[in-house]
């Protein structure tokens, strides 16, 4: 056979060069658009962190910690509500200039961000042969545009440093089976409760050691802090936990749970708390059990990303700054796109539907569901067909996910890079 013929160096060099502009104008034009995405954010001038460090200054001051009260234009009185361990750590930050304090958490959520990115994507790269630095940059750029990181960064919010104990813990200590594995979730939980579903999901996966070194970490967590502020923590547990409108309205839009749904549909009055349980019982069934299954195929990746996004449908109250979870799924599916091969049959339509999806998750998580709405103040009742799919996106986005999140076959410990495939998991019968 003739040899094909080889590109002369000009040519090689200039598509190299050609390469690298399109590069540069992809991350110049990402970097471009994050200010303007940010505008509307900025009105929340940190506003939950404001309310953080005036409750730190009022519990300072000898009042109970969750008689702490703030008005909001639209959720009414807010309070206090993170469990008292959050109470703790947040107190010094109180005796720093509030300015100090906004700097600190800014730039902390910044690096979680690269970090988690970094964690989430080093394994695409490798399998992929992807180009590390560009590859790297857009993903950081991209993640910082969603709407939870927006929202996260600008109310001042501590979900990314949780996401980093959570991602730490599961996808490396549990999958490598070191003895602080669980620690990362059980800290998260003792911090925010939310991350509970991580326990739920290690007990699942039928990791037993796991789930009781992180229900023991946050149970020791709980009751140190209990030691600390015994009042305080009796109280939380007893009523402040169980009382969701100190929260702020189930209905309102940026509740992006299945009973703000729910309560979007029947507001003002309030939603059916049996059809609601029956929802969320069908729900964590399956998901988690889809979760499971893929954690013990080794896909711990998508099993964390289910059991994140369960979390996030059966949680009575979750605003857009914790669905998180989102990100890591649009990872998951661009891997799998990447994976799939097109000459096998059906290869072609089953890499067009994930990359569909994986850009149609990625447009609404960007574009995001309160950040260029001003959905009011007045209970919200959805009764056209547009106005409920837009008010529950990332509800409908969630359930869409979570039974259709692709699971790896081949345990990550005995693929052999480049190897692995994503391929659609079917529901169990």
């Amino acid at each position: 056979m003739p040899a094909e013929p080889i590109a002369p160096p000009s040519v090689a060099a200039d598509e190299s060069g050609g390469r690298r502009i399109r590069r540069l104008v992809t991350v110049l034009a990402l970097a471009a658009v994050l200010p303007a995405l940010y505008l509307p954010g900025l009105v929340h001038d940190f506003f939950d962190l404001k309310i953080y460090m005036r409750a730190m200054d009022w519990w300072a001051a000898g009042h109970p910690l969750y008689d702490y009260a703030q008005s909001d234009r639209v959720q009414g009185e807010l309070y206090f509500t993170y469990p008292p361990l959050s109470a703790l750590l947040l107190r010094p930050f109180a005796l720093l200039p509030l300015g100090l304090t906004i700097a600190v958490f800014t730039i902390l959520t910044a690096l979680a961000v690269v970090v988690t990115t970094r964690w989430l994507l080093a394994p695409v790269i490798a399998r992929h042969g992807l180009r590390r630095a560009f590859t790297l940059t857009v993903a950081v750029l991209l993640v910082f545009a969603v709407e939870s990181t927006r929202e996260t960064i600008t109310f001042g919010q501590i979900n990314m440093l949780l996401v980093v104990l959570i991602l730490a813990d599961l996808l490396f200590a549990v999958p490598q089976g070191r003895r602080w594995a669980g620690v990362g979730v059980g800290l998260a939980t003792a911090l925010k409760l939310y991350p509970g579903i991580f326990i739920v999901h290690l007990l699942a996966a039928r990791r037993w050691r796991e789930a009781a070194v992180a229900s023991a970490t946050a149970a020791g967590a709980t009751l140190l802090a209990a030691a600390v502020a015994p009042a305080d923590s009796w109280r939380f547990f007893t009523h402040e936990l169980w009382a969701t409108n100190r929260v702020g309205r189930t209905d309102y839009t940026g509740n992006q749970s299945l009973f703000g749904l729910l309560s979007r549909l029947t507001a003002p009055a309030e939603p059916n708390r049996v059809l609601w349980l029956a929802l969320v019982g069908l729900i964590a069934a399956y998901g988690l059990r889809r979760a499971a299954r893929a954690a013990t195929a080794g896909d711990a990746l998508t099993g964390l990303t289910l059991a994140g996004l369960v979390g996030s449908l059966v949680s009575p109250i979750t605003w857009t700054h914790h669905i998180y979870w989102f990100v890591p799924a649009v990872v998951v599916l661009a891997d799998a796109a990447l994976g799939e091969d097109p000459a096998r049959p059906g290869g072609a339509r089953r890499r067009r539907w994930l990359v569909g999806l994986a850009v149609g998750t990625a447009v609404v998580i960007v574009y995001g569901v309160v950040s260029f709405q001003d959905w009011g103040v007045a209970p919200v009742r959805t009764d056209s067909p547009g106005d409920f799919l837009v008010r529950n996106a990332y509800v409908l986005l969630s359930l869409l996910l979570v039974a259709t999140l692709p699971v790896s076959r081949a345990p990550a410990q005995a693929a052999t890079p480049g190897k692995e495939s994503h391929q659609m998991d079917t529901p169990p019968k």
